[in-house]
């Protein structure tokens, strides 16, 4: 239903002539995020420049009973920043200020606009910088960072999101502004900062945040392992572990992936090998030095072809060019793919990527490998030709039984992505009936009247008893009847 002319005056005199996308071409664009199975164009969007503005927009929408869809840079890979329900899309990336640097309290606040790497390079002059980072650091906000929980490589040492959010300052489903947690370490009540953190935008609209600064350590020291096999490189990740070396990060990634990063970006990694580990140690430089030679060590008693270490900064940052620019290599082994992003204990891994492969070789499905491997959090890459008929289909649907993989091996669905609508289905076989009624009631607290993001995250015990039924209401997801694995 389209919105009323009442509103839209509303709208226009809260934001300006420039501040609300009406156009049919200008909605098309926020019509999905990096995620383009999953469509629905907004009915208007409005881009705020204020907190104000912000609780005016939905203080308006609330009245008038109209979904509200906030959005941050558009890099989300889950299908969360799409209006199946249409409505009024909040587009947060004007809000892009840093408001405060405050080195004493190892702390900044910022708009929710602002991107991931832009708060690093305001503060690394004076050795500061904040440790979340997503590969898509580079265009993502904050915000959106705040909205699925983002990891990225160094999340095994420093941790994800949540663990660097202090405090948030939100606009509820009522229109009302709050402010949870802030700069002291702890506060009486709930943690409603948790909560929050995570909520993909059905809890609030996020309109400011503060984040902790981690100091730069005095050492870096980055190491390039290869290995005939998975198996292999996988028991060197636990054995790394085990041995009490807690690496900034411990990536690894297959054959086909480093064929295409290395035609992509020329970094160098072997040629020969079936994985390599790419391992990050930081911290005082004596602790470093000693903790790189027993990784090493660990490498080659784990059957490693070659060990290498990094000779200085140019060369690290061509390792992690590499590593960073992984997903859009893959663009020369196939024109599309769909990034799948799951949990497992680390011990799991060598047996949940034998059952990938053998089901990807069953059903003529390419697949090729990155990931976390300190954490367990995998991120295959399933290629396919969205030309070819049929394709497309089988690549949902075999992303699917990836996650359904993980849940049996006691993993979960989402490492760092988020749900989205991509993932309610599997929602419903991670959790049972009362958990999902206590995610409702969480949710209900903010959002009474249900008209936040609505459709994502959390399935409703409908959808579930359906499951494997893909639709959304009033959304336009193009697979109705998948396949099963």
């Amino acid at each position: 239903m389209p919105l009323s002319p009442g509103l839209v005056g509303d709208l226009q005199r809260i934001l300006g002539p420039e501040g609300l996308v009406l156009s049919h071409e200008g909605r098309l664009v926020y019509e999905c995020d990096m995620h383009t199975f999953y469509k629905g164009a907004p009915d208007a969007v409005a881009l705020p420049s204020t907190t104000a503005e912000v609780v005016a927009i939905v203080r308006l929408c609330r009245e008038a009973l109209v979904p509200i869809v906030p959005r941050g840079s558009g890099t989300g890979l889950i299908g969360g920043a799409m209006a199946p329900s249409g409505g009024v899309m909040v587009g947060l990336n004007r809000m892009n200020r840093i408001l405060e640097v405050d080195l004493p309290n190892r702390c900044a606040t910022v708009q929710p606009g602002l991107i991931n790497l832009s708060l690093t390079k305001a503060v690394e002059a004076r050795g500061w910088f904040f440790a979340p980072d997503p590969s898509s650091q580079m265009v993502s906000s904050i915000g959106g960072n705040v909205s699925t929980n983002a990891g990225g490589p160094h999340c095994l040492k420093y941790g994800i999101t949540s663990n660097h959010v202090l405090g948030l300052e939100l606009v509820t489903g009522r229109g009302e502004l709050v402010t949870l947690g802030g700069k002291v370490a702890d506060h009486p009540g709930y943690d409603l900062t948790g909560v929050a953190v995570g909520s993909e935008g059905t809890f609030g609209l996020v309109t400011a945040i503060t984040v902790r600064l981690v100091h730069v350590a005095q050492a870096v020291k980055t190491i390039l392992a290869s290995f005939a096999d998975l198996e292999d490189a996988s028991e060197a990740v636990s054995a790394i572990i085990a041995a009490g070396i807690v690496p900034a990060a411990l990536e690894m990634l297959d054959e086909l992936m480093i064929r295409a990063i290395n035609e992509g970006t020329g970094a160098g990694y072997p040629k020969d090998a079936a994985a390599v580990l790419l391992i990050e140690l930081d911290g005082p430089a004596a602790e470093v030095e000693a903790q790189g030679e027993r990784a090493a060590r660990i490498c080659w008693e784990r059957g490693a072809l070659e060990v290498r270490v990094a000779q200085d900064a140019a060369e690290r940052a061509l390792l992690w060019k590499g590593r960073k620019e992984a997903a859009g290599a893959v663009g020369r082994l196939a024109p599309t793919y769909l990034l799948q992003d799951a949990v497992v204990p680390r011990t799991k891994l060598p047996a949940i990527l034998a059952r990938i492969h053998e089901i990807s070789l069953r059903h003529r499905v390419t697949v090729c490998n990155v990931f976390h491997a300190g954490d367990g959090n995998l991120h295959p890459l399933i290629l396919f030709d969205a030309n070819l008929p049929g394709d497309a289909e089988k690549t949902v649907a075999f992303g699917a039984k990836v996650l359904e993989l993980c849940i049996e091996v006691g993993g979960t669905i989402t490492g760092e992505h988020g749900v989205g609508v991509e993932k309610i289905d599997q929602m419903c076989a991670q959790f049972a009936s009362p958990e999902i009624e206590r995610f409702h009631a969480i949710k209900h607290a903010f959002d009474v009247k249900g008209l936040l993001n609505p459709g994502k995250a959390v399935p409703t015990l409908h959808r579930c008893a359906e499951m494997g039924r893909m639709h959304v209401h009033r959304g336009r997801l193009p697979f109705p009847d998948l396949p099963r694995f």
